[in-house]
């Protein structure tokens, strides 16, 4: 164990979002009021995965992700679970419903520099219901691309200065390891 876990945990910073703390030699982030994401993989019934698209500001450019919202975020959403979260941010932003949604695990992004952790979950028997694009004030386009052909939608939106969110990798472990590991 670092000897920094026993050091105090101070509050640089806190905003409504996010809060800047230092702990011994580390400076890191965390979401503030301890929210945390919910993360979907969806994949419809024809091997298509369906992803989202939009601006983000610390990056300065669209960016091309899996649908995701936070937990516990609205108003009278205090208690809510990942498995609420998920199927109301699917919704939300790609207009899919899921029949049911399969909890993943917990995973953690940027573990050296964000406490963040999301909640990864799966979504079968998806139904689409409206066109998605988020909520007022998201501009969120919704992208269904063949699972066979995702590494090139990827390299293509890479191409055009997309950014590409870590969670994509998701999808090209195949790919990245070589068949002989599929």
């Amino acid at each position: 164990m670092s000897h920094d876990a026993n050091a105090p945990d101070e509050v640089v910073w806190e905003g409504k979002f996010i809060t800047a703390r230092k702990k011994g030699r580390w400076e890191y982030v965390s979401r503030a009021r301890g929210i945390r994401a919910a993360v979907i993989l969806a994949v419809d019934e024809q091997d298509h995965v369906i992803l989202v698209e939009q601006f983000r500001v610390p990056l300065g450019r669209p960016c091309i992700e899996l649908p995701a919202g936070l937990i516990g975020d609205g108003a009278g959403d205090d208690g809510e679970d990942a498995t609420a979260a998920a199927a109301r941010e699917l919704e939300e932003e790609t207009g899919y419903r899921a029949g049911r949604l399969e909890v993943l695990g917990e995973f953690y992004s940027s573990p050296g520099m964000v406490s963040e952790s999301f909640t990864l979950l799966k979504a079968h028997d998806m139904v689409r219901v409206s066109d998605g694009g988020g909520t007022e004030g998201e501009d969120i386009t919704v992208h269904r691309v063949p699972l066979a052909r995702i590494g090139e939608a990827l390299d293509e939106w890479r191409r055009q200065g997309r950014g590409i969110d870590v969670r994509l990798l998701t999808l090209l472990g195949p790919r990245i390891l070589g068949s002989e590991r599929t």
